[in-house]
């Protein structure tokens, strides 16, 4: 049984999970830099996740005798306003989820049960980081620009840190 078509899909998602994880840390740096704490650590713990993903999806590839091509699906967006990475990093989410919603379609026609499991698991993962994504960025909509800086001065003094320097 060829495995072909099922290496291809999955290390096109392992690209686009490292462009994922690029983008996020990007974003992460920002954001910290910017003193906005609570989005970039959302960030930060989102990317970590994408890591994983790269890891179960690089496993099933070399469980299927493929090799991993582990180069990033594109370059990184220079963005640096935070409700415009969250428009980002929805968008992306959705297309992943889309995406490996095709994927699992297309292993399960091939009858690789395995890789369309990892394929399931990605987008219940993708779709719940698209959910916190969203909240925050109806947030921002909701309660005006200062949401996020409001709410880094809070986490600052809760974690007995001076609220600014």
């Amino acid at each position: 049984m060829s495995h072909k078509h099922s290496i291809e899909l999955l290390n096109q998602a392992v690209s686009d999970e490292l462009l994922a994880v690029h983008q996020y840390m990007y974003f992460h740096f920002h954001l910290a830099d910017q003193g906005l704490r609570p989005l970039a650590s959302l960030f930060k713990r989102t990317a970590i996740a994408e890591m994983g993903h790269v890891e179960a999806l690089s496993e099933r590839i070399l469980f299927l005798k493929g090799d991993v091509e582990m180069v990033a699906g594109g370059a990184v967006g220079r963005i640096s306003d935070s409700a415009a990475m969250l428009q980002q990093a929805m968008e992306m989410e959705e297309t992943s989820a889309r995406d490996y919603n095709n994927a699992a379609l297309e292993c399960g026609k091939n009858a690789d049960a395995g890789s369309k499991q990892v394929f399931e698991q990605l987008i219940a993962d993708e779709e719940g980081h698209f959910a916190e994504f969203e909240k925050q960025l109806e947030n921002i909509k909701r309660y005006g620009p200062s949401y996020l800086a409001l709410q880094s001065f809070a986490s600052a003094s809760d974690a007995g840190e001076p609220a600014s320097e």
